[in-house]
């Protein structure tokens, strides 16, 4: 029997975790959300974990009284997400919140000694060596739940050893501006950006998918997930997000992982590792495909790959900065008050303002995330008001 705590468990990740667990008949010791109180009230009756935090202390003492026939402990904000974390009666920590808040959760879990299966990519993008170094100091595993990176830890399982292994390739579906010049992105619009043709996920990681900055963050998470060097991890557009991610070995062996595109496959790896069970997800059918296509990035009109490739090249507290500034950019783009196309470019300058620091502390990461969005937001009326 796994028992499991889900971070961030109202939203998409979230729930088909959920789904996971219902089929294998987990235990769920703790969940959290932001502030959707209606749909954690449903899943404390249903899984009825032992303490749920919500970020929102409103929420929070409006969830308070609505279980108040429940034995669950209801808890608030970043001190709630953390005793939910570390909580005692967990093995695994399934980490799904969305953004920067998701780092100092992780970090306390490896500290717990939880195994982590890890959803929120701002962790290794923003905190990098102060995780990896951690989990190994602790003994602690990182399983990769996005797809891309549990594809290329699933294909590295045959792999008899990590110099074996001569590149990485990461997949992107493209999102829903692929073939579209710069001038046609400078007038879509966020309903236009939220439609993307293969994936359900929450807002922000929608937007990331059209301005390809999620995949920017991809690469530096694969970077310090598999520590690869830059120059051998390679990014293609697959429209049809069947292949979610291969390898390539020394003797020019590819190695892919396929599936449907149904999150429920690498959350469910992330949980069953390493065994093999069935899953709730459809059976691929090749046929039905019929055609799978593969494209070079358009790094001309989609330039946030550029942005986080260029940040960790430059190393230290400039992949928090690039993310930092991605997360308020997005923001301001879905209030309407940027462009698409500024989001880039607020990125790019904000990440190039980072302070110049290789060993940084948990203190400089934060200092240098909250920077970045105080860059942006006073940036725009001079770069990217539209």
């Amino acid at each position: 029997m796994k028992n499991i705590s889900i971070l961030g468990s109202t939203g998409s990740i979230g729930t088909q975790s959920l789904d996971v667990c219902r089929m294998h008949g987990y235990s769920i010791k703790c969940l959290t959300a932001n502030s959707n109180v209606d749909l954690m009230e449903a899943q404390i009756r249903e899984f009825k974990p032992e303490i749920v935090c919500m970020m929102n202390e409103k929420a929070a003492s409006t969830l308070k009284a609505k279980i108040s026939d429940m034995n669950t402990k209801v808890v608030a904000g970043l001190d709630g997400l953390i005793e939910c974390a570390v909580y005692d009666g967990a093995d695994t920590v399934l980490n799904s919140v969305v953004g920067m808040i998701g780092l100092q959760p992780t970090l306390e879990a490896i500290k717990a000694r939880k195994t982590i299966a890890l959803a929120n990519k701002e962790t290794l993008v923003a905190g990098g060596h102060l995780v990896t170094n951690l989990a190994k100091e602790y003994g602690v595993s990182i399983l990769p739940v996005d797809s891309e990176h549990s594809a290329i830890f699933q294909a590295m399982q045959g792999s008899p050893s990590k110099s074996a292994v001569k590149k990485i390739i990461l997949t992107a579906s493209g999102g829903p501006f692929f073939g579209k010049t710069l001038e046609e992105l400078e007038h879509v619009t966020a309903a236009d950006a939220l439609k993307h043709p293969n994936w359900d996920m929450g807002q922000k990681i929608t937007i990331d998918s059209a301005t390809m900055m999620n995949k920017g963050l991809e690469f530096i998470e694969a970077k310090w997930l598999f520590d690869m060097p830059n120059e051998d991890i390679e990014i293609v557009v697959h429209r049809e997000s069947v292949v979610h991610s291969a390898i390539v070995y020394q003797d020019n062996s590819m190695i892919a992982q396929l599936g449907v595109p149904d999150m429920r496959i690498p959350i469910q790896y992330a949980l069953t590792y390493p065994e093999r069970k069935p899953s709730p997800v459809a059976s691929l059918s090749l046929s039905d495909y019929g055609r799978l296509t593969f494209f070079e990035p358009d790094y001309e009109n989609f330039k946030c790959i550029d942005v986080c490739r260029n940040a960790i090249e430059m190393g230290g507290l400039h992949p928090a900065a690039a993310n930092g500034a991605n997360e308020e950019s997005v923001k301001l783009f879905l209030e309407g008050k940027i462009k698409f196309t500024d989001i880039a470019y607020l990125n790019d300058k904000a990440m190039r303002n980072a302070p110049e620091k290789k060993n940084f502390t948990l203190a400089d990461v934060l200092e240098t995330d909250k920077m970045a969005r105080e860059f942006v937001r006073n940036s725009i009326n001079e770069y990217g008001e539209s």
